[in-house]
């Protein structure tokens, strides 16, 4: 892995990429939604912050625990521009993931335990299924699989 000498407070793409994991096209990407940003030379090349480094990190982190883009960017855009996000600011913004976190561990344990009731009737019927409508509490009021997407849109 190329080392970056101390005194360039710039980088390129290609040195972000190979010292971030992330491919070039990711960081654009990222760049698109807001996650990053550059500086262009006089040549039109990007260049990047030291501190890009240390926010490509947290999106990558962030992302490999499910939590969306929109949200990550939302929790970047309270950090200083141009500042690295310390480990404080990763306690502070991720603690206020932890609660969409436990419901997602909730759901993804209720999927495990009732993994092979679905398989086996393949219906997951409102009425009737375990896990999209536990103890048919929506039983009297819809049906079909549509129900968990409403759910979310509206939680």
């Amino acid at each position: 892995m190329p080392q970056i000498p101390e005194k360039i407070h710039e980088l390129t793409v290609g040195q972000v990429s190979a010292r971030s994991g992330a491919a070039v096209s990711a960081l654009h990407f990222y760049e698109a939604k807001g996650l990053i940003s550059s500086r262009r030379t006089s040549g039109n090349q990007r260049r990047y912050g030291r501190d890009t480094l240390r926010r490509v990190a947290f999106i990558r982190a962030a992302q490999r625990v499910g939590i969306p883009l929109a949200t990550i960017r939302d929790a970047l855009a309270e950090l200083p521009e141009g500042r690295t996000p310390t480990r404080a600011d990763w306690a502070r913004l991720s603690g206020t993931w932890r609660s969409e976190l436990d419901e997602r561990i909730k759901q993804l344990g209720r999927l495990r335990d009732h993994l092979t009731d679905c398989i086996g009737c393949g219906c997951l019927s409102l009425e009737t299924c375990v896990l999209s409508n536990p103890d048919d509490v929506f039983g009297d009021r819809l049906v079909g699989s549509r129900l968990l997407n409403e759910r979310r849109a509206t939680g």
